[in-house]
């Protein structure tokens, strides 16, 4: 009877300490979901002061003990071509000079940084992005945008410092829409004078602000999202598909062919890869998961901190947007990591140079495909980057209105009236494959945040001063454009 009274005592302490263990766990696990706990969060900024020292270390160590890249002269701009290859050349000047340095100091930090964690929380995903000043308004009718979508995930909008803080939309209007502000040179403990022995006089700016970001976002899953950079459906929905659950880093293509110089594939002891297999990036929107990519993160910090001497020049040699762009997959590839490549061509966004012919286009915003349905026809052997007749275009996914921002305080209004400016006209109008492939009406819903911005929050902005009139400017554009019955009506629905 003692016995069987010990083994029943025995398997209740035994079930209890396995339910207090599954308690524990199931806690912590939650608690790394909840994006707002001070304490999980705590003790992500700790972990992040851990991990600033090390890597902030490993950056002055394996620094490129070398000049400055100079170019002979620039690649130009060539156009990607999915069949004719280009030839690859080397257009920096001081090759000999530069080739050694470079290539140890890219073996020490790719060799240190195989056990370099880079802190999260666990189990998070959300949207992260970066603005301030000018582009602040831009950020906030995106924002409002991806919420239409019916998007829910965090987002962190990291400004660089904190000169470009500007309280009322961090601490008011932001927190409404599930979003808030982080200041990058203060998360980088750039301000902290315990770190002026590995950050003195570190400057983290333009193109090298995106990898920073991501870096020391505090999300696992992050989907990067430029200012002006518009999402048609829920972004949210890409994380659980293919091929992000299969790669863990997605990035989209630009016009133009992959100029890298082949001193780089001899500085990080990679193949070179031919001109067709893919386009450079067009990096206003990429996935990445860091559980998955933690040393394709950290590579590719090393470049953009390294970038405007060393690696922008020797990625893409002076050809148009040269700066962080190729930073992410050429990062991914020299540590040999999984990633994909939507093969579908980034498309043209605009109106008719003549009315008569839709292939002429004045280029505003660039139409990026859904990366799923991409996916889902190069499963198949199907790849219209090589045969468009193939397979019907993926449907559009993420519009890059990098030419004219959604901004009423810069050109928007200029940009959207007649060449006489008497009139007033739509930005997205042509070629008609786009349009029909945005699946509705995504000009006018745009419009419709810019007027509510502009007629709410216009004197939150610091770059907008009380009185510019944009309000009433933005409603005579909405009220002669999208409430004319005798305009002309376009076609949303992709045959």
């Amino acid at each position: 009877m003692r016995m069987r009274k010990r083994v029943d005592l025995s398997k209740r302490i035994f079930v209890t300490v396995l339910v207090v263990l599954i308690l524990v766990n199931t806690y912590h696990l939650w608690l790394g979901k909840q994006y707002f706990s001070p304490i999980a969060r705590a003790a992500f900024h700790d972990r992040q002061a851990q991990f600033r020292d090390r890597f902030y270390f490993l950056l002055d160590k394996y620094a490129p003990r070398c000049p400055s890249l100079e170019l002979i002269e620039s690649a130009g701009w060539p156009r990607y071509d999915a069949v004719f290859e280009i030839d690859r050349e080397n257009h920096i000047d001081n090759a000999d000079e530069i080739l050694q340095p470079m290539q140890t100091a890219h073996d020490g930090f790719v060799q240190k940084t195989r056990k370099l964690d880079i802190p999260y929380l666990i189990l998070t995903e959300g949207i992260v992005s970066s603005a301030g000043g000018k582009y602040m308004p831009t950020f906030v009718v995106t924002l409002r945008l991806l919420r239409r979508t019916g998007c829910t995930l965090p987002v962190e909008l990291f400004v660089k410092d904190s000169t470009e803080y500007e309280s009322h939309i961090c601490e008011r209007i932001l927190p409404e829409l599930n979003a808030r502000c982080v200041v990058l040179s203060e998360a980088m403990g750039l301000e902290n004078p315990k770190n002026t022995n590995t950050t003195d006089g570190v400057k983290i700016e333009h193109y090298q602000l995106k990898s920073f970001a991501v870096l020391f976002s505090s999300f696992e899953k992050v989907i990067w999202l430029d200012a002006d950079c518009i999402p048609l459906h829920d972004p949210a929905t890409l994380l659980t598909s293919d091929p992000f659950k299969s790669t863990g880093l997605i990035t989209w293509p630009d016009y133009w062919a992959s100029t890298i110089s082949p001193l780089y594939f001899t500085i990080s002891r990679q193949p070179e890869f031919s001109t067709t297999d893919r386009a450079t990036t067009e990096a206003g929107v990429f996935l990445v998961s860091k559980r998955a990519h933690s040393r394709t993160l950290l590579l590719a910090a090393y470049y953009n901190y390294y970038g405007p001497s060393h690696y922008y020049h020797l990625l893409d040699q002076g050809a148009p947007g040269e700066g962080d762009k190729d930073t992410f997959i050429q990062a991914a590839a020299a540590v040999g990591e999984k990633f994909y490549t939507v093969s579908e061509k980034v498309a043209d966004l605009g109106r008719r140079r003549y009315e008569w012919n839709d292939h002429d286009i004045i280029h505003v915003a660039m139409l990026q495909a859904d990366p799923v349905e991409d996916y889902k026809l190069t499963q198949q052997g199907k790849w219209r980057v090589e045969d468009t007749s193939v397979a019907p275009a993926p449907r559009a996914f993420f519009i890059h209105a990098n030419m004219v921002k959604f901004n009423p305080g810069e050109k928007l209004l200029e940009e959207s009236s007649n060449e006489d400016g008497d009139g007033r006209r739509r930005m997205w109008t042509a070629p008609e494959t786009s349009v029909r492939r945005l699946g509705y009406d995504v000009e006018r819903a745009a419009w419709e945040e810019v007027m509510t911005v502009s007629c709410t929050l216009g004197n939150a902005f610091e770059t907008w001063e009380a009185g510019d009139g944009f309000c009433e400017d933005v409603q005579r554009h909405w009220e002669a454009v999208f409430e004319n019955h005798d305009a002309g009506r376009l076609n949303f629905t992709q045959h």
